[in-house]
């Protein structure tokens, strides 16, 4: 299997170091605006080999990643769409969706978002083991290619991650909350402190281990936060007004003199659940279900699941010998999942059996 990566920085790299360390027989291949940052990433083992154009890294290629900031996406997307052949799947790593698909219209494509990173920037911190155990975002359409998409999925499965399939306007609003959102507060708190801390001479050495993990992302990346926070500035800007109400409680209960102990408890209690959301170890059930063998089947099973919170831990897909019909098989973890499913695959109107 031939991979593209477009772009090989911190996640570019990661993906092809990645693909090389855990899929056998592929043979990843970079491309960049830098010839030099590009044969940087082959020397330090993200990539075997250099294209020097876009079009000799999308030859044969049967996965593209494109890799660039999220403000340059549609551009390099479309790029990448017309130099690839009908047979190959592209996909992004951006972490706003909504603007991206809708500006792409190709069943080639399948808009992705891996919940991995770090405040480091650049294919000197790119690691294999970095989408291990992660999400990995998937916006397919109604468009969508079946067969490409499962070629994605397992990919993705093959470097540890865990591909989850969700609408663009869902996720825009996921990230807000849980990724976007954060770096907003990271901003504010050391902006809110450096005034008081600096004029009193103190330092963020001489401050508590709290305030350091609050602020860590604080500041990062600028070339690409700031494409973030516009392109998800909708979201964002309502995810931090609800915030802000949400602190207007907190005042309004330190004031009154409230039960500030049962807040705290309930806190602790929510970011309890929130880390055990998807604990693994549950027994994987297997279903079958027959298809019309066109367009956006597989995107459409796939989304219903996502809405209903049912991972698809694994699909393959069979198409019948006169490619009218096809068997899809899915593996979902968890009694309860497997029989939503179930449900869900029914109300969509196709047969579907437990093996």
């Amino acid at each position: 299997m031939r991979i593209a990566v477009l772009g090989v920085g911190l996640i570019g790299g990661s993906v092809g170091m990645a693909v090389r360390r855990f899929v056998a027989g592929a043979e990843v291949v970079g491309h960049g605006r830098d010839p030099a940052r590009v044969e940087r990433a082959r020397e330090l083992g993200a990539i075997d080999a250099v294209a020097g154009t876009l079009e000799e890294a999308l030859d044969g290629a049967e996965v593209c990643f494109a890799c660039a900031p999220v403000g340059a996406l549609p551009d390099q997307v479309g790029a990448a769409l017309a130099a690839a052949g009908e047979d190959c799947v592209v996909t992004d790593v951006g972490s706003t969706k909504r603007q991206l698909v809708a500006a792409i219209d190709d069943p080639r494509f399948v808009g992705g978002h891996p919940i991995a990173g770090a405040e480091t920037a650049g294919v000197e911190h790119a690691r294999a083991e970095l989408f291990q155990g992660a999400v990995w975002y998937l916006t397919p359409t109604e468009r969508t290619g079946g067969l490409l998409y499962e070629r994605l999925h397992r990919l993705l499965k093959q470097i540890g991650a865990k591909p989850a399939a969700v609408d663009p306007e869902t996720h825009d609003r996921l990230v807000a909350v849980f990724s976007h959102l954060p770096h907003v507060l990271a901003n504010v708190l050391v902006r809110h402190a450096a005034g008081p801390l600096l004029e009193q001479g103190e330092a963020l050495r001489q401050v508590g281990p709290s305030f350091r993990d609050a602020s860590r992302v604080a500041g990062a990346n600028t070339a690409m936060w700031a494409d973030v926070y516009r392109s998800n500035s909708e979201a964002v800007a309502a995810e931090a007004r609800r915030f802000a109400r949400s602190l207007e409680e907190v005042a309004e209960l330190l004031e009154s003199g409230g039960d500030v102990a049962a807040w705290n408890d309930d806190a602790r209690e929510a970011r309890r659940r929130l880390l055990e959301a998807d604990l693994t170890g549950r027994p994987v059930h297997e279903l079958r279900l027959t298809v019309p063998n066109r367009p956006g089947i597989v995107a459409s099973v796939a989304l219903a699941l996502g809405r209903a919170g049912v991972n698809i831990v694994d699909l393959t897909l069979a198409p019948a010998s006169d490619m009218l019909t096809g068997a899809m098989t899915l593996w979902i973890a968890g009694d309860g999942e497997a029989a939503r499913a179930t449900e869900l695959i029914g109300e969509l109107g196709f047969p579907v059996a437990e093996l």
